[in-house]
């Protein structure tokens, strides 16, 4: 076999073959460098002194369903210019790696569309030879994101696991990248990230949040040139747990049994829009019956479905409009729950409205979790923290579908 054939099928450069071997499903090629790849690894010199030679064996890439290995008998020389006596480098493959480079990039390829151990069943190596591989490439590609051209973040927080363990993300909206993964769900776990962006001197113009205190102090303490988004889908929300609170004390100090019946099994109904309400199971029916009764729930069911006119204005002056409108209407209701979520809006109501400014949510982040998800249940869990943490900064590359 040529040395050019040796490199199209197998990927072996500047080696010529000497003997080639086959059991039942492996071959094994016997190489042995070129002339001019004889010489001094540290200063690359050819004025060498054969001192003998060793042997190393490198798993390569298969050909059909046979495995291969290259066999490779690497001679020691002793330098002439700088004196040194060590073995040549292989080229083949890195320090300490019993796998070419070529073999490598494969399992990278693979790792796009396969899980660690599919891999490592398909190509006959161990779980930890893969996940060592998809390690280094990540630590080398992934491990600290570039933070220069970012200008729209969003911040929140996952549950992962069991025990109630959550992660800070901040995720670049433009891009779709996790920028950073801080441990717990405190404001404090993004003092390593607020560093990081004062050194990458980036110049972000939004960040979208939830309306949690301890985020709002630290956005407007470390980014104060940036407008804050309130996330409208975490106000709407807060409101369906304002209604369920509201439900679940209705349904508690009710002393009709009739009134306990109907209120009984409507959480969802009336969380749910009125175009999503089932007839055949007769939704729309029983919500009207629990409304009809109940005439401080059915406020709020109203105020509820109105609250979300608050994103549909045409322009900002008439969302600031509606907000202090839908303001008063709860105001005026009598419904302590009602009021004090109002005072709240109105409170936050420059944040709500920055949305027309800058229409970005923290929604991305939900697509996000689900991918981590499904990473973990493709895993069945990591336990290498770092290795789950690089995996989390290359999620917006990650394909996820449905194989077999």
């Amino acid at each position: 076999m040529s040395s050019q054939m040796l490199y199209q099928v197998f990927r072996v450069k500047s080696y010529r073959l000497t003997k080639l071997e086959t059991e039942e499903h492996r071959v094994f090629l016997h190489v042995e460098p070129q002339h001019h790849r004889v010489c001094c690894s540290a200063c690359r010199s050819r004025n060498v002194i054969r001192r003998g030679e060793s042997v190393r064996w490198f798993r390569n890439l298969p050909v059909g369903s046979e495995l291969t290995w290259v066999v490779a008998t690497l001679p020691r020389v002793e330098c002439r210019d700088c004196g040194l006596v060590r073995q040549i480098d292989s080229g083949l493959a890195g320090s300490k790696r019993t796998y070419t480079h070529a073999f490598e990039r494969y399992v990278l390829e693979l790792s796009r569309y396969m899980t660690i151990q599919d891999i490592g069943r398909h190509l006959g190596v161990s779980w930890d030879i893969v996940k060592d591989i998809q390690k280094r490439h990540l630590r080398k590609h992934y491990a600290q994101p570039q933070l220069k051209q970012v200008r729209q973040i969003a911040i929140d927080e996952i549950c992962i696991g069991r025990g109630h363990r959550y992660l800070t993300l901040v995720l670049d909206l433009q891009s779709g990248a996790i920028l950073f993964v801080g441990q717990g769900k405190k404001a404090e776990s993004l003092q390593p990230f607020w560093r990081r962006l004062r050194a990458a001197r980036a110049n972000v113009e939004a960040v979208a949040i939830d309306m949690s205190p301890a985020y709002l102090s630290a956005v407007e303490e470390h980014l104060p040139a940036a407008t804050v988004v309130f996330d409208h889908f975490h106000i709407i929300k807060l409101m369906n747990e304002k209604l369920t609170a509201l439900r679940r004390d209705l349904h508690r100090e009710a002393v009709d049994k009739r009134r306990q019946q109907v209120l009984k099994g409507t959480r969802w109904l009336l969380l749910k829009t009125p175009e999503n309400l089932d007839p055949k199971k007769g939704e729309p029916k029983r919500l009207r019956e629990a409304l009809r009764l109940n005439e401080s729930l059915a406020t709020a069911y109203y105020l509820k479905e109105d609250l979300r006119q608050i994103w549909q204005q045409p322009s900002k002056f008439a969302a600031r409009r509606k907000l202090i409108d839908w303001y008063q209407q709860a105001m005026a209701s009598g419904v302590r729950i009602l009021q004090e979520f109002a005072r709240l809006l109105l409170a936050r109501q420059d944040g709500i409205l920055a949305w027309y400014d800058y229409p970005i949510s923290t929604g991305p982040l939900e697509g996000t979790n689900n991918k981590i998800k499904t990473m973990q249940r493709q895993h069945y869990g990591l336990r290498d923290q770092e290795f789950f943490l690089l995996k989390l900064y290359q999620l917006h590359e990650t394909k996820y579908a449905l194989v077999g």
